[in-house]
């Protein structure tokens, strides 16, 4: 259910502060699903726990928990702010158990199984591509997953073939600009508001802007940098806050970060080092992030695909790096886009490129393993080889 107030006054921002700050334990101590709805009155409700905005903390969230009938499937809390408040409606069963004709706004049926049956995920840059291949498999495995992309009218696109294929609970839509601070905060919010907590953040979008060190301008570098490189560590500091929250309550709960960086992050890229630099940047970050969350349960992975030469990346006929490559002289005696495409399928001793499915395997590989974080993780058909 979406909000029916705008957040604008500092009351109401103080209550939104509170929802964004118990929406995620709540959803963790219940192990249920949540559903908001605001009201411009500050006047209790009829709930099971009623709360104030200005005291809101894993303990005093435990303390009401503690205190409701073992019993109850499904109960509401009342948070006050100055002037308005929020009624939260939580089920502690899964959407699939909870279809109830009085329920039937909040708690739809949802009867998705799979590898990450509930979880919810932001995978950004999804509108096309790789992305959208990788939110379509959380989809299919039972992820609610928020589309999140620059290209606003291509995530909603996304979203709604996500939705029509696994049932209407199963994507929605942000347009987000990763390289933007408040952009990337109003992204987690609108997750956390739509869905109750963020349990797996997909570091997708990316771009490539190739050239000789004659040839790069500098406005071209930054842009790929700001892209690849400074969007990873907005968008880590962000996802990590409800990641924290629904630890704190639940402190044998455990979240994801996952970086898509690439094979150009474990190896030099000739003519590509705006990209190349970007990437073995997000191992180090990768690498950082794993140290200081690890107490809190949240792994910081990184995955490294091969060359996804069937994607618009590459093969796009105007901006696509066969073209980028041909016209930079990239691979040398290449007369056509083909003869680029045949020289990078030739360096792959499995002798094809990278695939969707390829990375999305890896995904599911370190969001089950418990036991792992910190690594780069190759997907390159053989290409590149950790020593």
């Amino acid at each position: 259910m979406d909000s029916v107030i705008d957040f604008q006054s500092k009351e109401a921002n103080d209550l939104k502060a509170a929802v964004l700050a118990v929406l995620p334990m709540l959803r963790a101590v219940s192990g249920g699903y949540t559903c908001v709805r605001f009201t411009d009155s500050d006047k209790p409700v009829s709930a099971d726990i009623s709360l104030n905005a200005d005291d809101i903390s894993a303990d005093s969230v435990k303390k009401a928990y503690s205190e409701l009938p073992s019993e109850r499937s499904r109960f509401t809390v009342f948070i006050k702010g100055t002037g308005y408040g929020a009624v939260i409606s939580v089920s502690r069963v899964s959407y699939g158990d909870a279809e109830d004709p009085d329920h039937a706004d909040s708690f739809p049926g949802d009867s998705r199984d799979g590898r990450v049956k509930g979880k919810i995920a932001i995978v950004t840059g999804a509108a096309q591509g790789f992305g959208a291949g990788i939110a379509d498999s959380l989809a299919r495995e039972g992820a609610h997953v928020v589309i999140a992309d620059l290209n606003g009218d291509g995530a909603e696109r996304t979203a709604a073939e996500l939705r029509e294929k696994y049932g209407k609970h199963a994507a929605f839509s942000v347009t987000a600009n990763v390289s933007d601070e408040e952009s990337v905060r109003s992204m987690v919010e609108k997750t956390v508001i739509r869905f109750g907590g963020l349990d797996i953040l997909v570091n997708n979008a990316g771009i490539v802007r190739a050239g000789s060190l004659a040839e790069m301008q500098k406005k071209d570098f930054e842009l790929v940098t700001s892209v690849n490189y400074t969007a990873y560590f907005l968008c880590a500091k962000y996802a990590v806050i409800p990641m924290k929250a629904a630890r704190e309550i639940c402190p044998d709960r455990m979240a994801d970060i996952i970086e898509i960086n690439s094979k150009s992050g474990l190896a030099g890229s000739n003519k590509n080092f705006a990209y190349a630099g970007s990437k073995f940047g997000g191992i180090g970050l990768t690498q950082s992030f794993a140290l200081e969350l690890a107490e809190y349960g949240i792994k910081v992975n990184a995955v490294c695909p091969g060359n996804f030469l069937d994607g618009p990346l590459w093969s796009d006929p105007e901006k696509g790096l066969f073209v980028q490559y041909l016209r930079a002289g990239k691979v040398k005696g290449a007369k056509t886009v083909e003869d680029v495409r045949k020289y990078y399928e030739s360096k792959v001793p499995l002798g094809r490129g990278c695939r969707t499915e390829d990375v999305v395997r890896a995904i599911l590989y370190i969001i089950e393993q418990q036991y792992e974080t910190g690594q780069a993780i190759p997907v390159t058909g053989g290409q590149e080889m950790l020593n």
